[in-house]
């Protein structure tokens, strides 16, 4: 028998939070409760004037394996999700090749299970990811994929995408898009604007984003399909969506946490760490979604993580790919864009409830090989939890980060907020910040 007794910490529940003990045996909660008589042997964790709550879920996680494992593989980055306190990370297809088939879903799931963390896949919504011909999604839904994306490039074809909503509905899975409609988009590096035309570089209109926001909502509204839109990062995006999500449509949306922490004038210096597609935008719309993160509207924090070898971010900015780490800071940053008073609820249900729900990450499905997340921190549950420090201190060094790679935005950064210790799957695979 192996056990773990969580002590004197805030327990977040799904609607309330108490302090208590949390008994974890044989990777299953049996206990909550105050002044628990744990087992002798029991591995204690000191939860004083911290947040316990179901373990982080990272929707949209860069792995890069098969192809780039120079920049990162699924074993270096499940250890850069555990340290941010993931317990389960989804990753995106656009791997080489594509993660469109069930043969490189299936490997993927094989990697995935010599990690701690639980390992989910989203699968390539068309072959590739061309935007041309649909890929074999019922084959992959059957080894239990439940996300499809071309993320990295939104479908461009409005007939493809209809047609793909259409033959996921039956499937019970949920398609997410990229939304930037290329045609506006080609070309540009960072937020068109003002900005850019002093800079000399070459934009990407907010517009590229809200129309294909607005294509496939109505999309959505003609096929009854759920869809789920990635890192959003401009106000008419998140207010169309919103706007939708009230209506009774089949939508949800995340936001990346560098799109609520920085703006477009990070990209003045030219360095390509803050190339990113969407790009950084206005301090308006940053201001927008930090607003909507502390109303408690946002379906889920994104990390999109999308490590990059070394000597490709040190390419020009106009040449240098887009993206930049997150895993292991975006809980902090999180903590903090929700302001002096952060609500744990808040915080857990955007960090762990609310991706699990849109990922299906639930044990029920016997054809997916992961355990339940999201939970309720009740009694019978799994044990994927994260021990939280709302007012711990720390810097980025990333030097010192486990990815493979150290293209962070936020290196030398002092951040508000820490993991404390991250169970995944009834293992402490992380205690004080590092890893066991």
């Amino acid at each position: 028998m192996s056990a773990i007794i969580i002590r004197q910490g805030l327990v977040v529940g799904a609607h309330a939070s108490s302090v208590a003990d949390v008994l974890i045996v044989d990777g299953t909660i049996v206990e909550v409760g105050t002044d628990i008589d744990a087992p002798n042997d029991a591995h204690e964790v000191d939860a004083r004037d911290c947040w316990v709550g179901p373990g982080f879920v990272d929707l949209h996680a860069h792995l890069r394996e098969p192809g780039r494992e120079a920049a990162e593989t699924i074993e270096s980055g499940a250890r850069a999700g555990a340290l941010g306190g993931y317990c389960a990370l989804v990753a995106m297809p656009n791997t080489e090749p594509a993660l469109d088939s069930v043969a490189l879903v299936a490997y993927v799931l094989e990697r995935g299970l010599r990690t701690p963390l639980d390992i989910a896949v989203a699968g390539a919504i068309t072959k590739d990811r061309r935007g041309e011909s649909l890929a074999p999604m019922a084959e992959m839904a059957a080894l239990g994929v439940r996300l499809f994306t071309d993320d990295g490039v939104g479908v461009q074809d409005p007939s493809v995408m209809r047609r793909a909503l259409t033959y996921a509905k039956p499937l019970g899975v949920r398609l997410a898009q990229h939304c930037e409609d290329e045609q506006l988009a080609a070309g540009g590096t960072m937020n068109e604007g003002a900005l850019s035309g002093r800079l000399g570089l070459v934009g990407r209109p907010a517009l590229a984003e809200e129309l294909m926001v607005l294509r496939d909502i109505e999309l959505v509204r003609l096929t009854g399909s759920p869809l789920h839109f990635l890192h959003l990062s401009t106000s008419r995006s998140l207010e169309m969506v919103v706007r939708a999500r009230d209506e009774g449509l089949p939508v949800s949306f995340e936001v990346a946490p560098h799109h609520f922490t920085l703006d477009e004038s990070a990209c003045a210096t030219y360095d390509p760490v803050f190339k990113v597609h969407p790009p950084l935008r206005s301090r308006g719309d940053v201001e927008a979604l930090v607003e909507a993160l502390r109303r408690g509207v946002v379906d889920a924090v994104a990390t999109d993580h999308a490590p990059h070898a070394p000597e490709l971010k040190d390419l020009a900015f106009d040449e240098a790919p887009a993206g930049m780490l997150g895993l292991e800071h975006a809980a902090s940053l999180t903590v903090e864009a929700l302001g002096p008073s952060p609500d744990p609820q808040t915080f857990y249900q955007m960090l762990s409830r609310g991706p699990a729900r849109i990922a299906q990450l639930r044990r029920e499905d016997d054809r997916v090989r992961h355990s339940a997340h999201g939970g309720a921190m009740v009694v019978g549950e799994d044990a994927n939890v994260t021990v939280f420090d709302p007012a711990g201190l720390w810097s980025v060094d990333r030097h010192a980060l486990a990815s493979r790679s150290m293209n962070t935005p936020y290196d030398g950064r002092a951040l508000v907020g820490r993991v404390r210790a991250t169970i995944a799957k009834g293992r402490l695979v992380v205690e004080e910040g590092r890893l066991t």
